[in-house]
């Protein structure tokens, strides 16, 4: 047996445990059995790499230091100091640092029923109604892992958050692709990110005897589209008449810049089928306190809660508690409007650069990403690109050479579209907002860079 095949510490481990083993009895460890028993399971191995291994590569090679970073959607800034405060104040309290109730703590169960009821147009149960999660990607994977059985299918609109498919695949279901489309006059426009559609002939075609859920998103994560009234009874309507649950991903609720419908307040029979996914994180600038929360029926609800029970049972619970005073006190801040005119405000700013430029991007009606046309940036002829962004879309490429000449990071977007769908969005490169204004300065000043790179 060749040691060769362990690590240094599995080979420390095995001379021990050799040399404390009972005269008595023979040690045998055939290699292939012992690779084999290590092998990963296949939800979680054979993966290329992802989007995100390849922009920190990049940007840890870039000779343009340091890198802005415009591509991940975490706030550059803190919640605000009456967030911040009960957070700090909960940790003082001895309840606050023990397990909560897996459902979520009473408080902030309360004060969710309480900021949604008015959309309802009814008083939430927070009781039956509500569950608390660990953020609202452990929540999504909850209502998977709740209704998900091997074989069953699941609709996922593309562009899709990447989380979406793996949280899938977790409890077996086949994910089903759907994409979204540009406007075709969008290499050469700025138009309003409502302009990307959903062919619904496509959508119902997908539906099969076997669909269990279709995922939606809105405001939506990367394009900034808002779905509109009409759409969303499309959805609903395809829904109802084949009994499927829709899981509405509405991390963005409180940022959008034109109207806003929630598809669970369509009506009572829409409610019935609909899980509504929320983020603390998202509403507070605190995307690393991981609290989120389901709303929907009882009949539905409970089992979320059931599987988040297994899942992680419970969620933290002064960051709960701090989140509670959030809603409470958002009103009495004016926090929620202010967050759209900041934020607006934050769009303006940073898409000016590219009106300088005659980059067309997609004007978002919601959240803080905004998605740009590359297509008249052109890359030098033989520029160098490694093997693993060689093989890639048009939109890595970009990505990488925005790094790498520039000292910016965006992300590209082909990375939430399969394989077959991925040309759609090759020229598109997704920028977040987020940040200090004087980071986007930074990047503005940057991406000035690229005229020379601008095709006539």
């Amino acid at each position: 047996m060749s040691s060769s095949l362990f690590s240094p510490l599995l080979r420390r481990h095995l001379v021990t445990s050799l040399h404390r083993a009972p005269t008595t009895r023979a040690f045998h460890i055939t290699p292939t059995v012992m690779s084999e028993k290590l092998k990963p399971a296949a939800r979680v191995a054979g993966r290329r790499q992802d989007v995100w291994t390849i922009i920190n590569e990049a940007a840890a090679a870039s000779p343009v230091q340091p890198i802005v970073n415009m591509g991940q959607g975490f706030f550059g800034y803190n919640p605000p100091d009456f967030i911040l405060s009960a957070a700090k104040s909960a940790l003082d309290r001895v309840e606050c640092n023990q397990y909560s109730p897996t459902r979520g703590r009473p408080r902030l169960l309360k004060a969710l029923a309480d900021a949604y009821s008015p959309f309802w147009g009814r008083q939430l149960d927070p009781n039956t109604e509500i569950t608390v999660t660990t953020g609202a990607n452990e929540g999504m994977l909850s209502a998977f892992m709740a209704f998900i059985e091997p074989g069953d299918e699941v609709i996922v609109f593309e562009p899709f958050f990447d989380q979406y498919i793996s949280n899938i695949e977790m409890p077996g279901g086949k994910i089903i692709y759907v994409p979204m489309h540009p406007p075709k006059e969008g290499a050469v426009k700025t138009l309003s990110a409502g302009e990307w559609t959903v062919d619904f002939a496509e959508l119902e075609k997908a539906i099969t005897p076997k669909t269990k859920m279709i995922v939606l998103n809105t405001p939506h994560n990367p394009v900034g589209k808002v779905f509109s009234r009409a759409e969303l009874e499309k959805i609903a309507e395809l829904c109802l008449k084949h009994k499927i649950i829709i899981l509405s991903d509405e991390v963005y609720d409180r940022l959008f810049y034109t109207d806003f419908t929630r598809i669970a307040t369509l009506s009572p029979e829409v409610e019935k089928i609909t899980l509504t996914v929320g983020s603390a994180g998202k509403n507070f600038y605190a995307t690393g306190w991981r609290v989120g929360w389901l709303i929907g029926p009882p009949e539905l609800i409970q089992y979320v809660s059931a599987a988040h029970t297994r899942i992680c049972y419970s969620s933290v619970s002064p960051l709960q508690e701090a989140c509670a005073i959030g809603f409470e006190q958002a009103d009495s801040h004016n926090f929620w409007q202010q967050c759209i005119k900041d934020m607006t405000a934050k769009m303006d700013r940073f898409t000016a650069v590219f009106e300088e430029l005659g980059i067309p991007y997609s004007k978002p009606e919601g959240g803080y990403f905004v998605m740009a046309n590359f297509n008249k940036v052109q890359l030098p002829e033989g520029y160098e690109f490694p093997p693993h962004v060689e093989e890639r879309p048009r939109d890595f490429k970009l990505a990488w050479f925005l790094i790498r000449e520039l000292g910016v990071a965006a992300i590209p977007p082909s990375e939430f579209y399969t394989d077959e769908n991925a040309g759609i969005v090759e020229d598109y490169l997704r920028f977040a907002v987020c940040k200090p204004d004087s980071v986007l300065e930074d990047a503005k000043e940057r991406l000035r860079g690229l005229k020379k790179y601008l095709r006539e």
